[in-house]
């Protein structure tokens, strides 16, 4: 599943998440449907360009335990 993030340090941030929870190591073993939806909603809500930034760890700045990525 994907919304946009409440943070606005940028004029787009959204997360991408699984339904269940797993760890942010479980998520990138097992990349495939989250892949494909943080690269389908960066095109579509930045046709320009975007990134796709993933934290591991509180000295990563994680701040949820729940695995995600940032577009």
């Amino acid at each position: 599943m994907a919304f946009r993030n409440r943070l606005h340090w940028v004029p787009v941030m959204l997360l991408v998440v699984p339904k269940r929870h797993i760890s942010q190591a479980e998520l990138w073993r097992d990349m495939g449907r989250v892949g494909e939806v943080a690269v389908s909603m960066g095109q579509r809500h930045c046709p320009n360009g975007f990134r796709i930034v993933s934290n591991f760890g509180f000295d990563a700045m994680q701040s949820q335990d729940h695995g995600h990525v940032h577009v």
